[in-house]
């Protein structure tokens, strides 16, 4: 599969739409935000997308001189540190949405047809955008800003109201090629490439774990119950006195969830989501259950793919609910080589737990099987929950 140039430009325009219609309701003050470890500030992400398109796409691929001379001393994520981007002298609002506009009419003015290198470094910064529309909406979630209209429309299109799908699906194990292939069209350094590994047998969920089966956790004190959590999942649940989810609010014997700046009523049937891996581990031990490896994900995943093709039905349900969080850390698959943007993986092995699948928020263009996200196990802001794996027999 190659994809045409007249996508990847209808690609390029679509992430530019979405990452302004994100922060169009903002305003100046909610647009640089409090400082906070988990999130930027938001006009200084703004700029950081723009730069990352001009860097890759016209200095690296064309040899073309950047707009400004100081977009490296502002926008370089991987020499500017997180704590000082709310201090830089940033752009107005006005001059980092010019930046944008003009770095993407410069980008897609660019003679046709592009030859290879450029293809691949516009579907990067294409892909890049994408992730960085997700972490703008965590960033209002984080901060309890209203969500635009492009996120509720996203928001009921992921069939929230769906039942879960009960039981587990089994899957025979054996050998099993984790990771991408070389003819897979565009894929991350993480997921190359594939490599057999051995699995036993295993049966994993159909469903990731509700909103009323974690609520049955919290009102059995799983939060209190030592013996549920792992060494460094008790150290962060003492540290941060967490007692229920993050967005979780009392209301007398029932819960309410913050929604971005709203706060609804618990939906029991909802996929969990806005758990980190430290209360996934403890619930599935209050459950008797365990998380998957990433391997197991993605077996389960190809499977059900191969399913959807060959009988019309998936065995799991891939609502988009959130991703999810598996048992496996962040590390290089064998004969990992660095693509030539070289801190998208790199710096974040054996630090960061493996999340697989996709949320609400997600393009569709980003979703395959082989996608490793990740975050560190402490991580409760993204839109990610969790499913199960029965026991191993032998356990």
């Amino acid at each position: 599969m190659r994809w045409s140039d007249e996508e990847l430009v209808l690609w390029a325009r679509e992430a530019r739409e979405r990452t302004l219609a994100l922060v169009a309701p903002l305003d100046d003050e909610q647009l640089f935000g409090p400082r906070l470890p988990t999130v930027n500030p938001l006009l200084w992400e703004l700029g950081h997308v723009a730069w990352f398109q001009e860097h890759w796409v016209l200095f690296v691929a064309a040899g073309l001189a950047p707009a400004r001379a100081d977009c490296d001393a502002l926008y370089d994520s991987s020499a500017v540190p997180h704590d000082v981007r709310w201090d830089l002298p940033l752009p107005s609002r006005a001059a980092t949405l010019a930046f944008l506009a003009s770095t993407l009419e410069r980008v897609l003015a660019r003679p046709r047809p592009w030859d290879e290198r450029t293809r691949y470094f516009l579907r990067l910064a294409v892909f890049h955008e994408d992730l960085h529309d997700e972490a703008f909406a965590i960033t209002l979630q984080t901060h309890g800003y209203p969500a635009p209209a492009l996120l509720a429309d996203a928001r009921a299109a992921s069939r929230p109201d769906a039942s879960p799908r009960a039981g587990d699906v089994t899957h025979p194990g054996g050998a099993f090629l984790l990771g991408a292939t070389a003819d897979a069209p565009f894929v991350f350094d993480n997921e190359k490439w594939a490599h057999e590994v051995r699995l036993r047998p295993f049966a994993i969920a159909r469903s990731p774990v509700t909103q009323a089966e974690f609520a049955a956790f919290v009102h059995d004190g799983g939060y209190d119950a030592r013996s549920l959590w792992t060494d460094d999942g008790w150290r962060w649940r003492e540290a941060t006195s967490t007692r229920h989810p993050v967005y979780w609010h009392r209301d007398g014997d029932a819960w309410l969830r913050r929604e971005f700046d709203q706060l609804v009523p618990l939906e029991p049937q909802r996929p969990m989501v806005h758990a980190n891996a430290h209360e996934a581990d403890a619930y599935c031990r209050w459950a008797k259950r365990r998380l998957p490896s990433e391997a197991e994900w993605e077996a389960a995943a190809v499977a059900d793919t191969a399913a959807t093709r060959d009988l019309g039905q998936a065995d799991r349900d891939f609502s988009k609910s959130g991703w999810e969080w598996t048992a496996s850390a962040f590390l290089p698959y064998p004969g990992f080589v660095v693509d030539p943007y070289e801190d998208y993986s790199r710096p974040w092995f054996h630090t960061h737990r493996v999340l697989r699948g996709s949320s609400w928020l997600t393009p569709a263009r980003l979703v395959r099987p082989t996608f490793r996200n990740f975050y560190t196990p402490d991580r409760c802001d993204p839109f990610a929950g969790f499913r199960t794996c029965a026991l191993d027999e032998a356990a």
